[in-house]
């Protein structure tokens, strides 16, 4: 759960209590550099390529992904990033953050989207980045990587890279940050 979300969400000022960590800082970085790895092997190079980390859990990752890929392929992709508050489906229920801002590259037509989020979850917010997206134009195709991928979907999406697979249940609450992926619940 991005730290924004942490302190909007219901019920407001709840604290994140942690019972497990699933992933240290140094399994986080092996599973981005096999993600990164996946991602020029299957798009044959970065040519075509530009990653789009979404406000505010996936921006981090999409920056440690495109770094991934400079060590690999000597050049980076773009980077863009993408808030997609004001396309949700959702948006009388959660709130509204102004600060998370959009800075995609100018150029998206025809070209390959690599979505980078923390976690999947319902597949609610990457509905609402597919449709930000087309706002901005036609990409040849719009692909999907994801820290974690904790289940329960509501849509039919699904991810084309993750770094861990964790089952969870609803109530449970899996927060990504720069120490790790910890698994916990939210207590008022």
């Amino acid at each position: 759960m991005a730290e924004r979300e942490r302190r909007m969400a219901p019920p407001f000022g709840g604290v994140f209590v942690a019972h497990a960590r699933v992933m240290t800082a140094d399994d986080m970085g092996r599973a981005v550099r096999r993600m990164a790895h996946e991602i020029i092997e299957r798009n044959h190079g970065i040519d075509q390529l530009v990653i789009v980390g979404l406000q505010t859990g996936g921006v981090p990752i999409a920056e440690h992904l495109v770094a991934a890929m400079e060590d690999i392929e000597g050049r980076r992709p773009p980077l863009g990033v993408l808030d997609v508050a004001l396309h949700r489906d959702d948006i009388g229920l959660r709130p509204v953050v102004p600060q998370a801002t959009t800075d995609l590259p100018d150029e998206l037509d025809g070209r390959i989207i690599v979505l980078v989020d923390d976690v999947l979850f319902t597949g609610r917010t990457i509905r609402a980045a597919l449709d930000a997206v087309c706002d901005f134009g036609r990409p040849r195709a719009v692909e999907l990587a994801v820290m974690v991928d904790r289940g329960h979907r509501e849509l039919p999406i699904r991810p084309d890279y993750v770094g861990k697979n964790l089952p969870t249940r609803r109530d449970e609450v899996v927060d990504v940050n720069a120490e790790g992926v910890d698994l916990g619940v939210m207590r008022k």
